[in-house]
C-alpha cells in the first residue's frame, strides 16, 4: 500500500522554483517537509513561501528532518557531494540531470547507491510524458531506422553566465546540460551509437571568457547502418525541439507534445497530440519515484541506466578535442 513520502528539495534555483516545488503540491504520494540552499536568503524565502523549515546545511537537514527522499537541483559539480551525504544518511535521491559530470564519477556514484541501498532516479522528464512513451511503441511502423536527426535549441541571453559557462564546474556546456534530454531520447529509442564525431563552439558572446560550449553538433553512426546527427544550442533561436527517426516505411517525428508518423513522401498517416503540450511532468516523476520506494514499480531511470549517457558525453567531448571519431562504448564506466 502506498504511503505519503516526506520530501525535501535541495538547491532552490530556477529549476526547483519552476518545477519541483510546485510539482510537490500536485503529488498524491509525496509532501514537502523542508528546503535547503547555501544562499540563506533564498532558503528563508522559500521556507516562508512553502511553510516548511529552511536550511543552509544539508547534513543538518538530513539529521533533523529525516526525509524519505530529497530532490536535488544543484550545480552539476556539487551533485556528487550531495548524493554522497544522502547515501551515508540512507536517504533516497531524485537527481536533476545530469547524473554525473563524467564516466568515472558516474561509476563511483552507481556503486555507492548499490552499496548503501538507496534508490536514485534521474529526472529526465520526457520519459514520463505519454507522447514520448507512445513514440517508442510507434517505432516499428517505420521499419529498421537508417537516419536520425535531433535538434534542441533556444536563445539564452548570456550563455557565459555563472557556473554553466565553466566546463570544469558544469561537466560540459549545452550538450551536457539541455542536450542531456535529447541524448536520453536517442539512447532510449535507439541505443548507444558505435561512433560519434563532435564539434563544439563557445563563440556566441564575443569577448566573454567561458569554455562551456553554447553550441554542439554531434554526428552519429551505428554499425547497423543507422546514421544521423544532433544539434544542440543555448544561443541560437528560435526555440525548437524535435527528434526525427526515418526508416524504409516512413519517419517518426517526436516534438514537444506531439508525435507523428509520416509516409516516405512526408504525409502524416498517424499523429498523437497532447494538450496542453507540457503539463506537470515533474509531479508524475515524483509520484513514480514514491512507487519505486514502495516497491510497487521499477525504477526506469536509475544509476545503471545513465552510465551510457556519461559515456556518450565523454566520447563527444573527446572527439571535439581530437577532431577524430570516438566510440562511446570505450567510455562506459
Amino acid at each position: 500500500m502506498n504511503t505519503t513520502k516526506r520530501a525535501a528539495v535541495i538547491g532552490l534555483g530556477g529549476q526547483a522554483q519552476k518545477d519541483h516545488l510546485p510539482a510537490l503540491t500536485g503529488c498524491r504520494l509525496a509532501e514537502l517537509v523542508a528546503v535547503c540552499d547555501v544562499d540563506s536568503q533564498c532558503a528563508a524565502e522559500q521556507a516562508d513561501r512553502w511553510q516548511v523549515p529552511g536550511f543552509t546545511d544539508l547534513r543538518r537537514l538530513l539529521a533533523e528532518v529525516r526525509p524519505d527522499f530529497v530532490i536535488v537541483a544543484v550545480p552539476h559539480h556539487v551533485g556528487r557531494e550531495v548524493i554522497t551525504a544522502c547515501a551515508e544518511a540512507g536517504v533516497h535521491v531524485m537527481k536533476e540531470k545530469p547524473f554525473a559530470t563524467d564516466p568515472h564519477e558516474a561509476g563511483e556514484l552507481a556503486a555507492l547507491c548499490e552499496k548503501t541501498g538507496i534508490e536514485l532516479m534521474v529526472t529526465v522528464q520526457r520519459r514520463f510524458h505519454p507522447v514520448h512513451a507512445a513514440a517508442l511503441q510507434l517505432l516499428d511502423q517505420i521499419g529498421p531506422p537508417y537516419l536520425v536527426e535531433g535538434r534542441y535549441t533556444f536563445h539564452c541571453p548570456d550563455p557565459a553566465a555563472g557556473w554553466r559557462g565553466r566546463a570544469k564546474l558544469a561537466g560540459g556546456g549545452c550538450l551536457a546540460d539541455m542536450g542531456y534530454h535529447l541524448i536520453d531520447l536517442l539512447l532510449w529509442y535507439l541505443g548507444l551509437p558505435d561512433r560519434v564525431l563532435a564539434d563544439t563552439s563557445a563563440a556566441a558572446v564575443p569577448g566573454a571568457e567561458y569554455d562551456a560550449e553554447d553550441t554542439a553538433l554531434v554526428h552519429l553512426a551505428y554499425d547497423c547502418g543507422l546514421y544521423g546527427s544532433l544539434l544542440v544550442s543555448r544561443s541560437a533561436g528560435p526555440k525548437s525541439e524535435h527528434l526525427a527517426i526515418t526508416g524504409p516505411h516512413g519517419t517518426l517525428l517526436i516534438e514537444r507534445g506531439a508525435v507523428r508518423v509520416m509516409d516516405p513522401a512526408g504525409q502524416v498517416v498517424e499523429s498523437l497530440v497532447r494538450e496542453p503540450a507540457w503539463p506537470c511532468s515533474p509531479a508524475a516523476q515524483i509520484d513514480r519515484f514514491c512507487r519505486v520506494l514502495d516497491r510497487s514499480c521499477s525504477n526506469p531511470s536509475g544509476p545503471a541506466e545513465h552510465l551510457p549517457h556519461a559515456a556518450f558525453l565523454a566520447a563527444a567531448y573527446a572527439s571535439a578535442a581530437t577532431t577524430l571519431p570516438a566510440d562511446p562504448k570505450e567510455f562506459l564506466a
